[in-house]
């Protein structure tokens, strides 16, 4: 299995990094991509990857968008040249949190958009209440062709079939569709279908049930797994075989 969707670099792994990777591989989960959330968070991501022989992400979270600089594709080049960065992100909206004023996750989230068109590379969203605005940038700005993910999908069947039938995008489905209260979710993602998902943890944060409220980490990414194979009703290996084949598309990973 690939965990799409990490922050391996956390403070919150300082005290055993190395043995959760080695749980990590233990536990099935092949390799995983460390997410950037501003310049100097996006290069702690790749020291890790590096080290520890995983890929990363290279972005501006849209909390850290007031902060941004002026030339972001400047800022970003050293990293995204770099052969382990995969993807920009994670960038997008949140109005949830409003960290950064609209206006600045707005443009913010277009010049990551367009850097990865100029570059031809895959981008990972972050979206929470904020779907009208983050659909009519993608309109103006998203190419076909384009490859992208919207990480931890919590939306409903319109939200998936937009996302998917309109843009193409894939839907990163984590611990919380193990959550009592995902039945939305759960719905959405049973319609979608397993060739538009790719797998992902976001740990530290969101442990799938049995282990809510615990530090996450990669290798509870077989209880999502689990329960994505039987809303699909597939077996786990074929979900595995699949939605890592989606990972690797998307994010140009290679074999094996």
């Amino acid at each position: 299995m690939i965990d799409t969707h990490a922050h391996l670099h956390d403070r919150a792994f300082d005290p055993d990094r190395d043995r959760m990777i080695e749980r990590m591989r233990e536990a099935g989960v092949t390799t995983a991509i460390t997410v950037g959330c501003d310049l100097e968070d996006s290069a702690h991501a790749l020291e890790a990857a590096e080290q520890y022989g995983l890929f990363a992400s290279a972005g501006i979270h849209p909390h850290e968008a007031k902060d941004a600089p002026q030339n972001i594709a400047a800022a970003l080049a050293p990293m995204l040249d770099d052969r382990r960065t995969v993807a920009i992100g994670e960038t997008g909206l949140d109005y949830f949190y409003a960290h950064s004023p609209p206006q600045s996750q707005q443009r913010v989230l277009r010049e990551q958009i367009r850097i990865a068109r100029r570059r031809a590379t895959p981008l990972i969203f972050h979206h929470r209440d904020a779907f009208d605005d983050f659909c009519a940038i993608l309109r103006d700005e998203w190419d076909s062709g384009m490859r992208g993910v919207v990480h931890c999908f919590t939306g409903d069947l319109m939200q998936a079939r937009t996302y998917v039938n309109e843009f193409g995008l894939y839907l990163g489905i984590g611990g919380v569709i193990t959550f009592k209260s995902a039945g939305a979710v759960r719905e959405a993602v049973t319609s979608t279908g397993a060739d538009h998902l790719v797998l992902e943890t976001d740990s530290p944060y969101l442990a799938p049930v049995p282990r809510r409220g615990e530090r996450n980490e990669p290798a509870f990414l077989g209880a999502t797994a689990q329960m994505l194979a039987e809303l699909l009703r597939i077996s786990r290996e074929e979900l595995a075989a699949i939605t890592d084949r989606n990972a690797r598309g998307l994010f140009g990973l290679p074999a094996g």
